[in-house]
């Protein structure tokens, strides 16, 4: 069994004994494979395949950063937009400790000094909090806990991630691009890069059932705050979306095509991928450097850009190092728990991944 091989399987026992399926993709220059463990749940379900759908959690914030850039390059916003430019007009006015407004690419970047969640969330989250804590928070109670919203730093001052801030951005650009978040993601991101199981529909066809300890979970809601949180995929279609990354639409065009995408369109979103990538700022202590949403670490001589995701039921890390042309994504359909280490063990799938390439 070689490196690679030996952290795929880890991935697999960090999963275990909860989990029903677990699916880990792997891409290294012009080779990939997508390797698929379990059923989508227990009893009789259905075996686990690359179209198997689970639930990304923050990996979401990767899509709407995207999103975010995206838009940006078609000239429809600018990053450095006040926020409260781009929400509803009859929102309240977006706090801040200074004059200095929160913009969108402090929300982008988690420095836009809002707390993690917004006021209100937990008290809505308590009668689901072993299952679907966001269920009970909508658009509403978003527009309410602005107004109850006490800034906790000066934008652009100090790193504090934060749900709240993106899930903010993800309504901005909703109410930019004049479409619901869902929607939107699928016309701009999903549809053009041919993502044919992503969304942020609850109910997707072939989805994993979600698990906590072994215990069944319903599908995850999170009305109020769709991009920092509502996005799933399957595993064929992150490895997809992360190559895309890697080589621009060109690259995707060797792979079944794109769909239905214009030069305009093409253009922007090509530009788009390439800027999600530019380092913002560097993390106090770390060395970790922070782009649009995704984090950046030198590791081996390379780039390791990466991101983790969760909900109550899933646990997701996935990553890409240009250098090397690899990429990775590790899910399984167990939620994270005190001692859990699939994250840990998808970061390593990436590592030895990119080494090898």
């Amino acid at each position: 069994m070689n490196a690679l091989d030996t952290a795929v399987a880890a991935v697999v026992r960090a999963a275990e004994p909860h989990a029903t399926a677990v699916t880990v993709a792997v891409a290294r220059g012009e080779r990939q494979e997508v390797r698929c463990h379990g059923r989508t749940g227990r009893g009789r379900a259905a075996a686990c395949t690359p179209d198997t759908v689970f639930e990304l959690g923050s990996v979401s914030k990767t899509f709407t950063a995207l999103l975010l850039a995206e838009m940006a390059a078609r000239g429809e916003l600018a990053l450095d937009d006040p926020l409260e430019h781009r929400l509803p007009p009859n929102w309240p006015p977006v706090p801040s400790r200074c004059a200095e407004p929160v913009r969108l690419l402090h929300l982008a970047t988690h420095t836009s000094g809002l707390p993690r969640l917004p006021p209100g969330l937990l008290a809505a989250a308590l009668p689901r909090w072993r299952s679907n804590p966001y269920a009970g928070f909508g658009d509403d109670d978003l527009r309410k806990a602005l107004a109850r919203t006490t800034p906790r730093r000066r934008p652009g001052e100090h790193y504090r991630y934060s749900n709240y801030g993106v899930g903010l951005l993800g309504r901005a650009l909703a109410e930019t691009g004049r479409s619901p978040y869902g929607a939107l993601l699928a016309e701009r991101i999903c549809g053009p890069l041919g993502l044919r199981a992503t969304g942020c529909a609850p109910d997707a066809p072939g989805r994993a059932t979600g698990h906590l300890r072994g215990r069944e979970l319903p599908p995850w809601h999170a009305p109020g705050l769709p991009g920092a949180a509502a996005v799933r995929a399957s595993g064929a279609d992150v490895l997809r979306y992360l190559r895309a990354h890697l080589d621009g639409l060109d690259g995707l065009d060797g792979m079944n095509g794109l769909d239905g995408l214009d030069a305009a369109a093409g253009t922007s979103l090509g530009a788009a991928l390439r800027e999600v990538r530019r380092p913002r700022l560097r993390l106090p202590r770390s060395g970790d450097e922070v782009c649009l949403v995704w984090n950046r670490r030198r590791s081996g001589g390379h780039d390791l850009y990466f991101h983790a995701g969760a909900t109550r039921g899933f646990t997701v890390l996935v990553g890409f190092s240009p250098q090397t042309a690899a990429a990775v994504a590790a899910l399984a359909n167990t939620g994270p728990t005190l001692g859990s280490h699939v994250v840990q063990a998808g970061y390593e799938v990436l590592r030895v991944a990119a080494r090898t390439a």
